[in-house]
């Protein structure tokens, strides 16, 4: 496996996006908009930052209302998504999602409960 991604929740993905292009030099490498939000994914040296904005009610209005702006889940990437889930319930981690599901830019994705990975939200991700 290897660092996918950072998801970041935010009131406006665009604004933002331009923000870490001036500041960082950062180019949108895909944007969409999926599950009742706008994402946009900004390249950083073979991973991202993927801008969350909601577009409707859901899980990121629920944490930008709880939690502010700020990284709302990690992701790891791996080439088999069924073998980690299956490493990861023998380890006795719970799962959000005990199936991949599809996610955004097409990837099948899988979160593990914060509970039991130090209080950070995972996302496997297989592209």
């Amino acid at each position: 496996m290897h660092f996918d991604h950072a998801g970041i929740a935010t009131e406006d993905a665009q604004e933002l996006a331009a923000l870490y292009g001036d500041l960082f030099g950062l180019e949108v490498a895909h944007e969409e908009e999926f599950d009742g939000m706008r994402v946009v994914f900004l390249e950083v040296d073979g991973g991202y930052f993927e801008l969350l904005e909601p577009l409707e009610e859901g899980t990121i209005s629920r944490y930008l209302e709880e939690n502010g702006n700020g990284i709302h889940h990690l992701a790891l990437a791996t080439d088999d998504i069924d073998a980690a889930l299956e490493t990861v319930r023998d380890h006795g981690v719970a799962l959000i999602d005990e199936e991949p599901r599809p996610g955004a830019w097409g990837h099948s994705v899988a979160f593990l409960h914060p509970k039991d990975t130090g209080g950070i939200l995972i996302e496997l991700v297989e592209h």
